[in-house]
């Protein structure tokens, strides 16, 4: 299976435009549609942020016989999360981390609570 087969496999397995996987990864929606028909290949930085993204190795995108699935990496989701936190500030995160808690505990209407507050 070529790399671009692949990529294709791998975006359709998630249920995802070209345009999502294109943003997710810092290149063009016409980029990532020239790696999928094999008219392009990406450089190595691009690889990586696709194996990153896709939580495979790099070998498995380029078609060799590594792992699908990189047993520690996050998933997709989880890398939208992670992009999200990072880009508030604290107060924010604060109060993102208080929605989550409560909604994890099944409580979805108790108020969000401080993080320092939780730890003591």
């Amino acid at each position: 299976m070529s790399m671009g087969d692949r990529l294709r496999q791998l975006r359709l397995e998630r249920h995802l435009s070209q345009e999502e996987v294109a943003r997710q990864v810092g290149i063009t929606r016409s980029a990532y549609s020239h790696y999928e028909i094999n008219n392009r290949h990406p450089v190595y930085e691009t690889l990586i942020k696709l194996a990153h993204y896709f939580n495979v190795s790099l070998d498995y995108i380029i078609g060799g016989a590594g792992t699908k699935r990189n047993e520690h990496s996050a998933e997709p989701q989880e890398h939208k999360i992670l992009e999200l936190f990072k880009s508030m500030d604290q107060e924010q995160r604060q109060q993102s981390i208080g929605l989550l808690l409560g909604i994890v505990e099944g409580d979805r209407k108790k108020p969000a609570r401080s993080v320092a507050k939780s730890k003591s």
